[in-house]
């Protein structure tokens, strides 16, 4: 297939619509765009369409742009993504971009749910019990030890008290008690998607290249997180691409 030809075949995969052509207001630059990401991009590398739309919805949830994200939560359903799968994936974006954006992706993404007919609320993925108020600290600890042992604790000594207890002890009970231990995604594809959104923010160099070696521990190869950066540059943008590539290249380099 040439170019014009897969960016046809994408966009009727994901969107069961046509590619651009020349009608509309911008219908030049709309033909630029699904070449490079629906043409170029999603051919490029071993990604498949499901995990290629969750790392989409992940960087559009970033970006908090709402009408994008509506149309890849119907582009990640059409690939075979879940609803708890794109929700997770939307949730697990919290502790990184904070609450409020990530409350607005949840409405836009609950928004195309409802309009597909999905039930609301989706089945709970929480493991959880709420008995005992460490399990939080314990079940999180349990996740984040084995991948980044007790680097973030060590690094906050210096920290006036309360703060140096309490500023580890809020990311392990949030990122991971809270978040990861819930189900409806694997621990692989967790940490693939926090590298990504990681990327996608900017100016977190140092945790893009932290959570890079982890997803490395988690088992994804170094070519699915390439594969998986440089999906997302048709959205959070070349620079950040190459400064994520670049802050990763011993990680990432080959040999």
């Amino acid at each position: 297939m040439n170019r014009e030809e897969r960016t046809e075949q994408k966009m009727q995969e994901l969107f069961h619509s046509h590619a651009a052509g020349d009608d509309g207001t911008d219908g030049e630059f709309m033909q630029i765009l699904q070449g490079y990401i629906f043409g170029d991009i999603c051919y490029t590398g071993s990604l498949d369409n499901r995990m290629r739309e969750l790392v989409t919805v992940t960087v559009l949830t970033v970006l908090s742009a709402l009408p994008q994200i509506k149309a890849h939560v119907g582009a990640s359903l059409n690939a075979g993504c879940t609803p708890v799968e794109i929700r997770e994936a939307v949730y697990q974006c919290a502790p990184f971009i904070g609450f409020p954006k990530t409350l607005n992706a949840i409405s836009a993404m609950n928004e195309v749910f409802t309009q597909n007919g999905i039930e609301l609320p989706l089945l709970s993925q929480k493991t959880l019990t709420g008995i005992d108020e460490k399990e939080r600290y314990e079940k999180g600890l349990a996740i984040q030890a084995p991948i980044y042992g007790d680097e973030i604790k060590d690094r906050y000594t210096w920290l006036p008290e309360p703060f140096d207890e309490a500023v580890p002890r809020f990311l392990t009970e949030l990122c991971f008690g809270d978040f990861n231990t819930r189900t409806g995604l694997d621990g692989k594809t967790r940490e693939l998607l926090t590298v990504v959104l990681l990327a996608a923010m900017g100016g977190a160099e140092v945790q893009v290249k932290s959570h890079a070696e982890g997803a490395l521990k988690a088992g994804s190869t170094k070519e699915e997180i390439v594969c998986a950066l440089v999906h997302a540059s048709g959205y959070m943008g070349i620079p950040r691409l190459f400064n994520a590539l670049n802050t990763c290249r011993d990680l990432l380099a080959e040999g």
